[in-house]
């Protein structure tokens, strides 16, 4: 049996750099960047109008001119046309190009615009450039916006956009088989008998990695050994970057995963951590390069939790390899914890931010491994070290985020 710190260190150890793939721009959102892009021309373009107003020469203002001629009109998306001359202005909307000769613009709560002629009614600043956003100011042609490894947030979206990329190289997605086992499983649709229960670990593992960056499978395997056999063998054989098994990974009569993945050519890496729940957990790779296997409990919270210690962690280091998985964040314990076995608690909590954005973790009560209704107050779950039976409140620990 191995630490968790151990264990993590073991899994981290085995996620790819996964190849890029070619997206449209609207379907990349949310995907890690696998190019740089840089800007292909100045940001912003042009010395580019801020408010709606008049463009004058600032020289003219300053020198006390406060009456000016309006020649014409310039509107966001018409070529620049040049003010006609010193004392003369042009009504700019915001976005337009300025007007060649002009360098400041007035907006028109500050002037009185009558008969195509405009007063200025406020003193005249002491520089040129007056609600003009000039030219290169925010970026270079060249500059380097988004590096590869870049989440597309909705921002980076738009940054994209406007450097001209209706197609954007992004990480793939890892291919992830989440499968569930055991005769006393049915489907999510069905009326179970008494001695039945409907499938939810694999929904529950589904929803906690697809929004982490993974195309996931589902299926379900029985525990009559030799079709159990035949559904892993096809599984690892289908080109998954990882398969997550839930169950039939214990010491009990049915429990044959760690054996047959054995035979399957899956090398152990890691069997029992010192944890719980989630003290069986089972970890190994294809020795030939195929997909790594995460062997969790069965039990419905031992499941989500491990899947959050350990699978969405590999997940997140395969979209950003350079950046490494993310880590937790610490959260203050409100409330008193007794834990006995020397074990690390993983402790279902709720998380708070009070007023001083400190971070509170209220534990939540959950009526053993299998009580998947305890868990739904939580949304995160505190690591407690092994080497200690009480926890104090107002104590910091590790808070691992379960969405």
């Amino acid at each position: 049996m191995i630490s968790v710190a151990e264990a993590y260190a073991r899994v981290l150890a085995t996620a790819p750099a996964l190849p890029p793939e070619t997206l449209p721009l609207p379907e990349a959102t949310g995907r890690i960047l696998a190019e740089d892009l840089a800007a292909d021309r100045d940001f912003p373009p042009f010395d580019r109008v801020a408010m709606d107003g008049i463009a004058v020469a600032h020289a003219a203002w300053a020198g006390g001119q406060t009456v000016f001629p309006v020649a014409h009109a310039q509107f966001a998306g018409a070529p620049a046309r040049p003010l006609p001359g010193p004392g003369v202005a042009v009504e700019v909307m915001t976005g337009a190009v300025l007007p060649p000769g002009a360098d400041a613009v007035v907006r028109y709560e500050d002037i009185t615009l009558t008969n195509q002629q405009a007063t200025i009614n406020i003193a005249p600043p002491a520089q040129p450039g007056t609600n003009v956003h000039t030219q290169a100011t925010d970026r270079r042609r060249g500059d380097l916006l988004l590096p590869a490894g870049t989440r597309l947030t909705p921002a980076a979206l738009a940054v994209a956009a406007t450097v001209g990329a209706p197609k954007v190289r992004v990480t793939r997605l890892a291919r992830v088989a989440v499968v569930s086992t055991g005769d006393e499983l049915v489907d999510v649709a069905a009326t179970p008998l008494p001695h039945q229960i409907r499938r939810s670990n694999a929904y529950a593992v589904q929803a906690l990695l697809a929004p982490a960056g993974a195309d996931v499978h589902l299926f379900h395997l029985p525990d009559d050994l030799p079709r159990l056999r035949q559904g892993l063998t096809n599984i690892l054989a289908a080109g998954f970057d990882a398969v997550v098994l839930s169950g039939a990974v214990s010491k009990g009569r049915a429990d044959h995963l760690p054996t047959l993945l054995r035979e399957l050519g899956v090398v152990e890496i890691f069997h029992e951590v010192n944890q719980r729940p989630g003290k069986p957990m089972w970890f190994g790779a294809r020795a030939d390069g195929g997909p790594v296997v995460f062997g969790l409990p069965g039990n419905p919270v031992s499941t989500l939790l491990t899947a959050a210690r350990y699978v969405r962690p590999w997940l997140l280091a395969t979209q950003q390899p350079a950046a490494g998985a993310p880590g937790p964040t610490p959260a203050v314990l409100t409330a008193p914890v007794q834990f006995r076995p020397a074990l690390a608690h993983l402790l279902p909590v709720a998380i708070a931010v009070d007023a001083l954005g400190v971070r509170r973790a209220t534990p939540i009560a959950v009526g053993g491994s299998g009580d998947l209704a305890g868990l739904l107050g939580a949304d995160a779950f505190l690591e407690l070290p092994a080497e200690l039976t009480d926890f104090a409140p107002g104590t910091v620990w590790p808070a691992w985020p379960l969405s």
